[in-house]
Order: structure tokens, then sequence, then C-alpha cells
């Protein structure tokens, strides 16, 4: 009797070979969801695993709202995948102890040129009402001796807890203020463990807005003006309305935004956030890696679609985010006739001049700080729209200030951004004094304008 001998086929004798394929395949749909569902898709296995950790978030929420409040409703998409992290954090430990030998070092202070003096007294306005060729007068900044107007020639309606509650904030300071009832508040998220200690976190509101939150129980019925409350990470500062320097909302949100060095004077650090805006990464990895770690005096995305000072204005009028057409024509003719110019690579390393400023990170300094008060400045003589002033103020104050302009996909990584509060009337959004119907602007508008050069510029037309 023969026996017959039954070989395998050659595909099965590699005990190798087909432990692959079955990892193959079942790996093979798990990568194909990630792909598809992941934002950080693009991202090599290895890369992934190599993030930086970021620090564990508390374990219970830091404010439970109530149902009715929709805090969390009317948030915008970011149609931008990103294939790399666009932001690297150092570890959160080193992190919070760095900033804290920051704050307890009274002596640390980052000065490029020298420090500041302010103007004092009583003037018509919050900020002075200074002439144009005023304000430049102080765009050169060489002497100590010499005062810097910088707003409260009014009183800011503070009451003495919440003003000695702002003056013993030492290391980083993040602010917020939401003035006629537009947005929500919204906690920040991705906070580290010891962050709400260590950092201070303000929001500054109205009487409006308190009505609002005090309607949904958030805060108590009725203005107190004698305490502020503590909405999960946030001190809540309720501000008089009648009292405030600025009938204009913005306005009023414009003194904190920019004007935070002089609300918080022994803060070393501070983030502004946009009420539209909810934190995603602890404040003080932001400091540490977008401010700090770049050397730079102030940190800014760059906007995600505008290059030139020109072409915010033009959308600032078409979209009617500041009505008064006229006085954005004015504004941007005087600037014109000053220097400004659109951006070009003689610019760098300045690589926009139109920021995204809904989230503003700064080193307090004579830089920064100077920045700002003529920034400031500059906001109450014409409009709040601060990118249309920004690199007007930026190029031509002497010294430069140092600023880290991020790209928008690291804004993106860091924040999510939600839709204003919807309102009925059309009082909320930028307004002016004139509400004229807007028109299409023609040749005739630059021929003779003070901005024909720059426009034949910025389109790449050759001027005569």
């Amino acid at each position: 009797m023969a026996w017959v001998r039954v070989r395998r086929p050659p595909l099965l004798q590699s005990k190798l070979l087909c432990l692959s394929l079955l990892y193959l395949l079942t790996t093979l749909p798990l990568a194909l969801y990630v792909s598809f569902s992941d934002p950080s898709r693009c991202l090599p296995l290895h890369l992934l695993l190599l993030r930086p950790a970021r620090p564990s978030p508390p374990a219970t929420p830091l404010f439970e709202y109530p149902r009715d409040y929709g805090v969390h409703k009317y948030s915008l998409p970011t149609p931008r995948a990103l294939c790399s992290d666009p932001a690297v954090f150092s570890d959160y430990n080193t992190v919070l102890q760095e900033i804290n030998g920051v704050g307890r070092n009274l002596s640390a202070r980052h000065r490029a040129f020298p420090a500041l003096r302010y103007q004092n007294g009583r003037r018509d306005s919050f900020a002075g009402n200074f002439s144009t060729e005023e304000r430049r007068s102080f765009f050169n900044h060489t002497d100590s001796a010499v005062e810097i107007p910088c707003g409260f020639f009014k009183d800011f309606p503070l009451v003495g807890e919440d003003r000695l509650a702002m003056e013993s904030c030492r290391g980083v300071v993040v602010a917020s203020a939401i003035f006629n009832d537009h947005d929500k508040i919204r906690q920040p998220k991705g906070l580290g463990s010891h962050t709400v200690k260590a950092a201070c976190f303000f929001m500054f509101i109205d009487d409006r807005t308190h009505r609002v939150l005090a309607s949904h129980g958030i805060l108590e019925d009725g203005h107190v003006a004698s305490a502020s409350a503590v909405v999960g990470a946030w001190r809540v500062v309720t501000l008089q309305q009648q009292q405030l320097p600025y009938e204009d909302p913005a306005m009023n949100g414009v003194v904190v935004k920019h004007l935070l060095h002089r609300l918080f004077p022994n803060a070393r650090f501070s983030v502004w956030v946009d009420a539209k805006m909810q934190l995603t990464v602890d404040p003080l990895l932001l400091v540490h890696s977008l401010l700090a770690g770049k050397g730079a005096d102030m940190a800014v995305s760059r906007h995600p679609f505008n290059l030139h000072a020109m072409e915010e204005a033009i959308a600032t009028a078409r979209w009617r985010k500041w009505r008064d057409v006229d006085a954005i024509r004015a504004q941007m003719e005087a600037y014109c006739s000053h220097g400004l110019q659109p951006w070009s690579p003689s610019k760098l390393p300045y690589p926009s001049d139109v920021p995204d400023t809904a989230i503003i990170i700064r080193r307090h300094g004579s830089a920064s700080d100077l920045f700002s008060c003529l920034l400031f400045n500059e906001l109450e003589a014409f409009n709040p729209r601060d990118q249309l002033a920004f690199a007007y103020v930026r190029d031509q104050m002497s010294p430069r200030v140092s600023i880290n302009m991020f790209e928008v996909e690291v804004l993106e990584h860091i924040s999510v951004e939600y839709r204003h509060n919807l309102k009925r009337d059309n009082g909320g959004g930028g307004g002016g004094a004139k509400q004229g119907i807007a028109r299409m602007a023609s040749s005739r508008d630059i021929a003779g304008s003070s901005c024909e050069g720059y426009l034949m510029k910025m389109w790449g037309e050759p001027s005569e």
C-alpha cells in the first residue's frame, strides 16, 4: 500500500506570513475608521504616540448650567483638517513651576526699552480725545520721562473688593467680557488640576447681561455691586451700566480687552479670550508655548482670509461689522496719509497686517503695554474694530514690538468658536452714528485718495 503525501500550499507554509495576513485583516477596518473620523488622521502612528501629554482635566465639571441657558448652542465648524499638531506644549508640571516662579519674582519684567509712565488727570473722554498728531507724537517712545496717554481719564466702575482682587493677581490672568448680553459664559476646557488656583479668571459683564444670567439662576437676582460671583472658573465682575465710560458696549469691551495691563498691574502675563470663544487648552500652556517659548511680547493669530489692512476695512464695511462707512473711509485715509502700506515681505518677521484678535496672549512689559495703549487710543478716535488700526500702530511705533502671529490652525486647535447670541433688534452689532445704505465702490472713489497708492500696490497695479 503506497502512502500519499499531501503538501500544504506554499502560501500557508510560512507562519510569519500567516500572522501578518491575520494582523492586516484585523487592523485594516480600525485603521480606515480612524482615518475618516480622527482630525489628526494625517499623523503617522509614531507621532501620535509621541505627542506631549495634556494635563488631565478636573474630575467634575467646573459648573453645571441650567438646561434653558443653552451655553453650547451655535458652535461654528472648522473646515480645515489638521494633518499635524499645529502647536507643541511642554509638560504641565514644568510649565506650572515656571509660571509660578515668575509670579513670585516681583522684579521679573521683560523690558526691551524704557518703562512706561501714564498720564493722569481728567479729560472729556476715557482715552483723552487726542488729535491725530497728538496720538502720533507718542509712537516714538525713547524717553522714559514722557508720560503716555493710556485711558482712565474717566473712572472705570470697579468696586473696592474687585479692585483689590485684580491688584493681587500675579502670574497669569485670563480675562473676557460680555456686554449687552452678546455671548454666553463658557467654561474653559483642558485645565490642569492646579490652573484655577494658579491663574486668575475674570469675566466682566454689564447690568443687562447680569439680569439675563440672574433670570437663569446663574447669578443672584438684582444688581449686587458689593460682591462678585464665581461661575465655574470665572470670577464675574458686574459693572454698572450708567457708570461705564462709553454708550457703545463694544467700546466698553475694548477697555478690558486692550488695557489689561492697567486693570491688573501686577500680572506678568494675560490671556484675553473673546466671549464667543471657548478655550480647549490650558492657558498656562498657551503662555509657555506661544509667548515665552517664542521670546515674544505678544501672540495672536493671523486672520484666516485677509492679509492687508485695507482688505479688512472693505470687509468691515461690506459685512456691516461697523456701519458708519464714511468713518471707516476717513480712518483709512488718515492712516494712508501717515504712511500705512500694504503688507509685503519687507514687513517680515510680521507675516500679516491683519490679526484675529479673538485670543490675545501678552507678556506685560513695556513693549506690549505701549502697543496696547497706542492701539486703544486709535480705537476711541475711530471705532472699536481693532484689526483696522493694528498694522498702522505696529509698523509705526518705535522700538518695535515682537509679535508671534501664529497660523489660524493653531487658533482652531486651542479654542472653539460659537455664534453670538441672536438678537431681534439691530442694536447688537457694530454701530456708529450713521446708518446709511451701503453702495458699491467705483474708480471715482480711488482717484485722488490718499490710499490710491496703497490700493495700487495691494492690487499689483503700476502707479504713475
